[in-house]
């Protein structure tokens, strides 16, 4: 489904594979939020990631990203990634798995995280996880997911890494977070992009369709887009993705979301989705005042020997 420039593993791996969306415009952030410089040693927030997923047993690493940007993209971060891991590229475009049909007027950004994934189908032969470039998810929370993607991921059964709420927010401006409902089995049943969610007072609130406010409960799960893979889930993403375009292709800014697709499945009982609960610590960057709280952050994980500095040696 799509064109790729390919830094090719020497054989084939047989450990889970990490996959990046790194193809994001940063239209709220104000540029590519995706290479900026976070840790002490100008690392990017990704850099954390690879380096967490390796350290946790992850073999091949695919990158989600605009061909625009590829040669930018590995002269800053993409050398320091190659010299560690497999690295491969994959490239979402508008055009991609349009298969022929016309772009809509005024369109100028891809279809959406699932639209993404199918861009990086052709390089997933193994069970995987799927990361935003943007966030910081910790070493906890790659070791979870790497155990039940060995020991527990088939067919129609797959898993997510969940947050408390609270841990998600931005003190500098609103956030939208995928609302997990998780069953007595631990398995999810439902999940609800709310929008406009913060922090008022001691509680978290999201702003509905309709302008209300309405509180979410202290123990709530959110989704931060870290989900882990059988890929029997491609098969099911592309033909959903068809039905998407066959509907939504005259909408310039329409959108198909993973956890929209995801919902979707648990609902009509198709797959199961294991929920991996994790403490954290969780961060990333929505707004360019996130910026300052994500370096400290990472100087305080560095400061205590959590990450040396620089992230990969000298």
């Amino acid at each position: 489904m799509n064109e790729s420039s390919v830094n090719e593993p020497s054989e084939q791996s047989t450990k889970p594979t990490l996959v990046v969306l790194a193809a994001g415009m940063g239209s709220r952030y104000g540029g590519l939020k995706q290479a900026d410089g976070m840790g002490p040693g100008g690392e990017a927030i990704l850099e954390y990631s690879v380096r967490d997923a390796l350290a946790a047993g992850f073999g091949d690493v695919v990158m989600i990203i605009r061909s625009d940007i590829e040669d930018a993209f590995r002269s800053v971060i993409g050398h320091r990634l190659e010299a560690h891991a497999p690295i491969r590229y994959a490239h979402q475009e508008l055009t991609t798995g349009l298969g022929g049909r016309p772009l809509p007027a005024g369109r100028t950004k891809p279809w959406g995280t699932a639209h993404a994934l199918l861009a990086a189908a052709p390089f997933i032969n193994q069970p995987f996880a799927v990361v935003n470039a943007d966030d910081f998810y910790g070493a906890t929370a790659y070791a979870l997911l790497a155990e039940f993607l060995t020991t527990q991921v088939g067919p129609g059964r797959h898993a997510l890494v969940g947050y408390p709420i609270l841990a998600t927010l931005s003190p500098n401006g609103t956030v939208t977070r995928g609302v997990c409902a998780v069953g007595p089995t631990g398995n999810l049943v439902g999940i609800n992009e709310r929008m406009n969610v913060e922090q008022r007072g001691s509680e978290v609130v999201y702003t509905d369709d309709m302008g209300a406010v309405v509180a979410l409960g202290d123990d709530t799960v959110a989704s931060m887009n870290f989900w882990g893979f059988d890929p029997s889930v491609l098969v099911h993403l592309e033909a959903r993705f068809h039905a998407f375009l066959d509907s939504e292709l005259a909408d310039a800014k329409s959108e198909l979301l993973l956890p929209m697709i995801v919902g979707e499945m648990v609902v009509a009982g198709t797959d199961t989705v294991k929920v991996l609960r994790t403490e954290g610590p969780w961060f990333g960057v929505t707004y360019p005042d996130d910026k300052p709280t994500v370096q400290a952050s990472l100087a305080g994980l560095t400061n205590d020997g959590t990450y040396p500095t620089p992230l990969w040696g000298s």
